[in-house]
C-alpha cells in the first residue's frame, strides 16, 4: 500500500524543496522579456549569504535585495554587462558564480589539476613501491 503513494510522496518532496519558488511573485516584472534577462543573470550571480547557490535559488534577504537591484537596473535600461559590473564592484568577484580567470584566481582554477596531479604522484610513488622483484631468487636469499 506504501508503494502506491511513493512516487505522489516523491514528488511533494521535490516540489517542497523546490528553487522555483525563491523568487516571489511581488518581484517579478511585468515585461517577460525583461523577466527573463533577470532570472538569467540572478542564476549567474551568486548568494552571498547562501553556499554555492545562486540568488536565483536563495530564499536568503540578500538574495532577494540581489534580485531586486537586478530588475531595477535592468528596468533602468542597464545592459546585462552593466550589471554584472554594478554588482562585482559592490560585492568583489565572489559573487559570480563563474569568476573570471585573473592572476588572482589562477590558484582556483588550477587548483583542481594541481590535487589531481599530487594525487596521480602519490598513486604512482605507492604503485613502485608496491613492485614484484624481477628475480625471485633474491628474496629467497633473505
Amino acid at each position: 500500500m506504501i508503494y502506491r503513494r511513493f512516487p505522489a510522496f516523491v514528488l511533494m518532496a521535490w516540489l517542497g524543496c523546490s528553487a522555483a519558488f525563491a523568487v516571489l511573485p511581488d518581484e517579478v516584472l511585468a515585461d517577460k522579456v525583461l523577466e527573463a534577462r533577470a532570472r538569467t543573470i540572478s542564476k549567474d550571480l551568486r548568494c552571498l549569504v547562501c553556499q554555492n547557490q545562486s540568488i536565483d535559488d536563495s530564499n536568503a534577504p540578500l538574495a532577494k535585495d540581489l534580485r531586486i537591484i537586478v530588475r531595477e537596473r535592468l528596468t533602468a535600461g542597464d545592459s546585462d554587462a552593466q550589471i554584472f559590473d554594478y554588482v562585482v564592484a559592490r560585492y568583489g568577484d565572489y559573487v559570480l558564480l563563474q569568476p573570471p580567470l585573473q592572476s588572482d584566481t589562477l590558484l582556483l582554477w588550477g587548483g583542481p589539476f594541481l590535487i589531481l596531479a599530487f594525487s596521480l604522484g602519490l598513486v604512482a610513488l605507492y604503485l613502485r613501491k608496491q613492485q614484484v622483484p624481477e628475480d625471485l631468487s633474491e628474496v629467497e636469499d633473505d
